[in-house]
């Protein structure tokens, strides 16, 4: 990674529920509301951010862990305020605390973590070993 990222490190995402963000399952909508899928979904979004600028052209991210607490609902048409600070750097890792918010509720707390590797590394165990 380049240098310069550094504790405290912050980045937003801004968004509005939508229908595709409900609590579904199989295309059953369980009840109307921001769904734990979507927070994670905005938490990782929201930790890349904090990376993207710092990795260098062979370099790539890619999801460690996620913890979450779903702790308050938002419905169709509220803006969500999702924040990543970055709370832990070592080589190749990257911690971040989020928090989801619903106005001045907050309705999400995690972690996200992000491991830094190279990216032809990533390609070589994606790719099927034939013996």
């Amino acid at each position: 990674m380049k240098n310069g990222l550094s504790l405290g490190d912050s980045a937003v995402i801004e968004t509005t529920v939508t229908e595709e963000m409900f609590a579904q399952f199989e295309g059953v909508v369980v009840h109307p509301a921001y769904s734990t899928v979507s927070m994670v979904y905005h938490m990782e979004w929201a930790a890349r951010k904090l990376i993207l600028p710092y990795l260098e052209e062979q370099e790539e991210g890619v999801g460690g862990a996620v913890s979450l607490k779903h702790v308050g609902m938002a419905t169709l048409g509220s803006n969500i305020r999702i924040e990543a600070v970055v709370s832990e750097l070592t080589p190749g890792r990257v911690l971040a605390k989020v928090e989801v918010r619903h106005g001045n509720r907050v309705i999400g707390l995690g972690e996200v973590k992000q491991i830094i590797l190279n990216k032809q590394l990533i390609q070589e165990k994606l790719t099927p070993h034939v013996f």
